[in-house]
């Protein structure tokens, strides 16, 4: 298995998320645009979610060579993204957003089907690969938070565009697995998608992702409303993802012990009291602190067990798909409803009851896995 190869391509695909959620945000407002226009355009990036991965997945299926899409969707995104140096406005910024993302957001489900084909029968181990993503945005977070403050949120586009082209270099070293056989009699995309336990999977994810809108679109600027500087916010992004990789680290325990269903369900739980904290008691550090400990469980284990569970259910002819689902309908659907109701919500209610508002999202979304997730799906 290549290990370092595969880890390498987490690195630099997630260290792309450490630059444009915790500050395009600050780019944008930079750029003189309100809170509802920065809610439609970091929705741009979620939205985009919801085609793309089942465009690029019902390809990787049928053609067999994932590697060349994520190489092709990679390549693709450096080229487009340039363009941003040329845009002014928001209808221009928005059309190369939606460009790029259309094909970046392509790369990472075809690419967890190629770990996994990898793993084999030790999906278990999938967090001791996927933490290297988790390393790459602590350290792009950490890094581009100093630089910002020093030299301004103009410093996020040669950034992200230097990253982008890192990630498609990091795709050339992984060559495609060895094609697997398809299971005999494998029951159709229709009949699995219409098992409860499948709808209420969905759901669930979908609502996580809903609620985390105001912490992707707001979280920078509302601390640094608050008067903490870019590199304290910088900080405390990675101080989350930081936890988040302590728990790659004994993820497959986690699993084994208590299983996805579980897991997601207390995942979803402690997302609802992470918001709660951010919104009510964003003047104390020491509470901000918890909180951000907190994303361990608001994407690492909810992440690792919806990944699990995927692997579980969508198998064979359909493992393109299954993966290009989860990501659609909950970091594509669920992202974009998040950020799009975030901006709204940010100028009408104001920051406190939009966090609010979000832990009673992650509350229902529990009560959803807890209602239609069985035990023996998960």
């Amino acid at each position: 298995m290549p290990y370092w190869r595969l880890s390498g391509f987490y690195f630099f695909y997630f260290a792309l998320l450490g630059a444009l959620i915790p500050y395009w945000g600050l780019f944008l407002r930079d750029r003189g645009f309100d809170p509802v226009a920065i809610g439609e355009l970091m929705a741009i990036l979620m939205a985009t979610k919801i085609v793309a991965p089942n465009v690029w997945g019902w390809l990787g299926d049928h053609l067999g060579h994932r590697m060349l899409i994520v190489r092709l969707a990679s390549l693709v995104s450096v080229l487009v993204f340039a363009g941003m140096y040329l845009a002014e406005g928001f209808w221009s910024i928005a059309l190369v957003m939606i460009l790029y993302s259309f094909f970046w957001n392509a790369s990472l489900p075809q690419f967890e089907a190629v770990t996994f084909s990898y793993l084999k029968e030790r999906a278990a181990r999938y967090a001791r690969i996927r933490v290297w993503g988790s390393i790459g945005f602590i350290v792009t977070v950490v890094v581009l938070g100093a630089l910002v403050e020093r030299h301004g949120p103009e410093m996020v586009l040669p950034a992200v565009l230097s990253i982008f082209l890192l990630i498609w270099l990091s795709s050339m070293l992984v060559r495609d697995p060895d094609p697997e056989p398809h299971p005999t009699g494998q029951q159709s995309l229709g009949t699995i998608l219409r098992r409860p336990a499948i709808i209420g999977f969905f759901m669930a994810v979908f609502l996580m992702q809903v609620s985390h809108g105001p912490y992707y679109a707001f979280y920078s600027i509302f601390m640094k409303d608050q008067g903490y500087s870019e590199t304290l916010i910088g900080q405390l992004w990675a101080l989350g993802v930081l936890a988040e990789v302590g728990l790659f680290v004994v993820m497959h325990h986690l699993l084994y012990r208590f299983g996805a269903r579980k897991v997601l369900i207390a995942s979803l739980l402690l997302g609802a009291l992470r918001w709660v904290l951010i919104g009510g008691f964003a003047d104390s550090l020491a509470l901000l602190l918890l909180a951000q400990l907190l994303h361990a469980a608001t994407f690492g284990t909810f992440h690792a067990a919806g990944i699990h569970l995927v692997n579980q259910h969508f198998r064979g002819r359909h493992k393109g798909r299954g993966q290009a689902l989860y990501s659609s309908v909950s970091f594509g659907a669920g992202g974009a409803v998040g950020s799009l109701a975030a901006g709204y919500a940010w100028q009408g209610l104001g920051p406190e009851m939009s966090y609010a508002a979000a832990g009673a999202v992650a509350l229902a979304g529990a009560l959803v896995a807890w209602r239609w997730i069985l035990d023996r799906e998960g």
